[in-house]
């Protein structure tokens, strides 16, 4: 999978979010990514080998 990530991409995870959606935007990309739900707003920091893990797809 490649493994470059820009800012603003959308990227669905494997495991849906509580409120209900797979889908994330990237809003900061580093050692660290944190990416905010397009539902309801709420930003994950994760580190980019678990990111790596739980991505299923960039949609953009």
């Amino acid at each position: 999978m490649n493994n470059v990530y820009s800012l603003n991409d959308i990227v669905i995870m494997k495991k849906p979010h509580p409120c209900g959606t797979n889908e994330f935007i990237i809003t900061r990309v580093g050692a660290d990514i944190k990416i905010k739900c397009i539902k309801c707003g709420r930003t994950i920091m994760l580190t980019r080998i678990e990111f790596n893990k739980k991505l299923k797809k960039v949609v953009k």
